[in-house]
């Protein structure tokens, strides 16, 4: 709590004193001002002032008046007027004039400010230092995307080609014509700057079609694995085996258009369709596997999918100059990048990497090849792995050698990497804020870094002015130049967005829109795969279904096996009972038999004891069935009644 209380005193404090250096500073500009207007009526006569008042555009441009009325002075000492009140001396403005002297071509940044702008002392940047790369700083609102502008501007006028990522959308008026106004026009005349509407040739892009412009994409096999796994935070390990996967991508002829190319061929080798193939890569765990395939689906989730496809940019395109030999200023429009850091970011380091490995060695020339600038530049390093960083801080110090440079667009300087600020040899700075201890940390940091000056830094950096800003660049000799408190230039073109309207019309009427405008889903790994897979699993499943036939045939021919058994089982038990039937109906026959003629023969014997005449009487008046089965017929018949009743018993049963 006592941190926090301490921390609330802290800014307080440091709220108010910056309140009382600004009452201050406006103090002393008031006295300057009266001062100034003194030294005009006293050194000047009546008459011959009319034309010094006729230049004078403004009150602010008071100086300018006064340097216009004594141009033989100044150009027997060389050294101009130096307004009362300033924080240099003569022989500091001497040296800043000195330094800022530029024999070839270069950037007019804007003219000096020692208590007000010296149009005779100009600020410049020499064309051919520009691949030595550069940063422009400052707190939100203090003027750095219109310094950007007017950078962009004079480069692409100078012949050289300009890349620039609009991430909030005001780049886009650099493609119209600024509009005058009267405070436009004092300004500038009281800086030198001999403003006129100029509208710069431009040409729109967006990332997969994300916003308006010409598509930018690029295949996963271009960006290749290196910068992938880099983007992806892949370690040593990981790295190796993504390598090896676009090796047997390459080997199987299976293009890696989109990353659900890459998906489809990781998903592959981990299947058991491509255990084999795996096997011979050796190297690549299914665990691994799987961790790639993680990183790959965050990685689209956050919006990749759109960058990666086809057709793939040619970053040629964006070295091309105009008709009239001025460079295009290339636009990528990123709407919503704060929501998709890792697509900006990977698509610029791409577009470096591409252009580092397409462009020749050239050395140092006269004028770059291409100017890029990294706007809102903290995203391009925000939650950056420290093998990214590295890949960055690699590129930014080999591009030089290509004719590249680049500008770094940021709100402090902590924002980019210290191996990367080590890279750089310009530095605009606009003004800091110290309203906590954090950012007054920061402050005596920056400072630390400027040369030796007769500048307060700590003090200046945190009252410039809007559009004014701290410089120190490389001279033509490579050397630093001296600080310079400097009022910068304003933009020729519109300091307002492009309306939509023409935005889209610019679009549609580019050139590149025929070839890149339309995204094509050529058959790639992803579709190749599938293929391979439903062929395979066509296969299996005949091959199941043949299994399973013959399952069917052997169980139907064991069945069969079991059913005939059975039945023959059935037909021999069948058989055994009809045996046993019929010999327990022999049996029964032959005791019926027996006891058939044991009675015929007890019968035969009771009437050969009787006398024939009374058996014969008897015969004739007593039973015809009697005398019938007494005589050998009627035996005959009665043997051959009971075989019949015996047997027919037995074929029933």
């Amino acid at each position: 709590m006592s941190d926090a209380v301490d921390q609330a005193r802290a800014a307080a404090e440091a709220a108010r004193a910056a309140a009382d250096e600004a009452r201050r500073l406006a103090d002393e500009a008031a006295a300057r001002a009266d001062e100034l207007a003194a030294a005009l009526q006293a050194a000047v006569p009546e008459p011959p002032a009319e034309p010094a008042a006729e230049a004078v555009p403004a009150p602010a441009a008071v100086p300018a008046a006064v340097d216009a009325a004594t141009p033989d002075a100044e150009a027997a000492s060389g050294t101009g007027t130096v307004p009362p009140g300033g924080p240099l001396g003569a022989e500091a403005v001497a040296t800043i004039r000195d330094g800022y002297t530029v024999e070839g071509a270069a950037l007019e940044l804007g003219a000096l400010v020692n208590g007000d702008a010296m149009p005779d002392v100009q600020v410049r940047i020499p064309l051919g230092m520009l691949n030595r790369h550069g940063l422009v700083a400052g707190a939100t609102g203090t003027g750095k995307t219109r310094t950007l502008q007017v950078l962009a501007e004079q480069i692409a006028a100078n012949g050289v080609p300009v890349f620039a990522a609009d991430i909030k959308g005001d780049l886009s008026g650099l493609a119209v014509a600024g509009q005058a106004n009267d405070k436009l026009l004092a300004r500038t005349a009281g800086i030198g700057q001999q403003w006129q509407a100029v509208a710069s040739q431009a040409e729109l892009y967006s990332l997969g079609g994300q916003g308006t412009g010409v598509p930018i994409r690029a295949t996963v096999s271009g960006f290749g694995p290196l910068l992938l796994s880099k983007v992806l935070g892949l370690n040593d390990t990981q790295e190796s085996s993504l390598g090896l996967v676009f090796h047997y991508a390459e080997g199987a002829g299976l293009p890696l258009v989109d990353l659900s190319d890459l998906r489809s061929v990781l998903t592959f080798l981990v299947s058991d369709a491509g255990k084999g193939e795996l096997a011979e890569l050796g190297g690549l765990s299914k665990q691994t596997a799987g961790v790639i395939l993680r990183e790959l689906i965050t990685f689209a989730d956050a919006g990749a999918d759109q960058f990666f496809g086809e057709p793939e940019i040619d970053t040629q395109v964006f070295l091309r100059t105009a008709a009239d030999g001025r460079g295009i200023v290339s636009l990528l429009e990123v709407p919503g990048v704060q929501d998709q850091p890792e697509v900006f970011s990977t698509f610029l380091m791409w577009l470096l990497a591409d252009l580092f490995n397409e462009l020749p060695e050239v050395g140092d020339q006269d004028k770059p090849k291409l100017v890029f600038f990294f706007d809102e530049a903290h995203l391009l390093f925000s939650g950056a792995s420290k093998d990214f960083t590295e890949q960055i801080v690699r590129t930014v110090r080999l591009i030089r050698s290509k004719g590249v440079g680049i500008f770094f667009v940021t709100q402090t300087p902590k924002d980019v990497p210290n191996d990367v600020l080590a890279q750089l040899g310009s530095r605009i700075q606009h003004q800091l804020r110290a309203h906590t201890p954090d950012d007054a940390k920061a402050l005596r940091a920056t400072v630390s870094t400027y040369p030796t000056s007769d500048y307060d830094l700590g003090e200046v950096l945190t009252s410039l002015a809007t559009g004014e800003a701290i410089v120190t660049v490389m001279n033509e000799k490579g050397a630093p130049t001296p600080v310079a408190w400097t009022r910068l230039r304003a933009p020729e073109g519109s300091m307002d967005p492009m309306p939509a309207a023409e935005m889209q019309a610019r679009v549609q009427a580019s050139p590149l829109l025929a070839t890149y405008g339309t995204r094509l889903d050529p058959d790639s790994a992803y579709e190749m795969l599938a293929r391979r897979m439903e062929a395979a699993a066509a296969e299996a499943a005949a091959a199941d279904a043949a299994k399973d036939a013959a399952l069917a045939a052997a169980e139907a021919e064991q069945e069969a096996a079991r059913t005939a058994a059975a039945a023959a089982k059935e037909a021999a038990a069948a058989e055994k009972q009809e045996a046993r039937e019929r010999a327990a109906a022999q049996k029964e026959y032959e005791r019926t038999q027996r006891e058939f003629e044991r009675a015929e023969r007890a019968a035969e014997a009771r009437r050969s004891k009787r006398s024939p005449s009374r058996t014969t009487t008897s015969r004739k008046a007593g039973d015809p069935l009697s005398d019938l089965l007494g005589s050998g017929l009627g035996g005959t018949i009665a043997k051959e009644v009971v075989q019949g009743i015996f047997s027919t018993l037995r074929r029933r049963r």
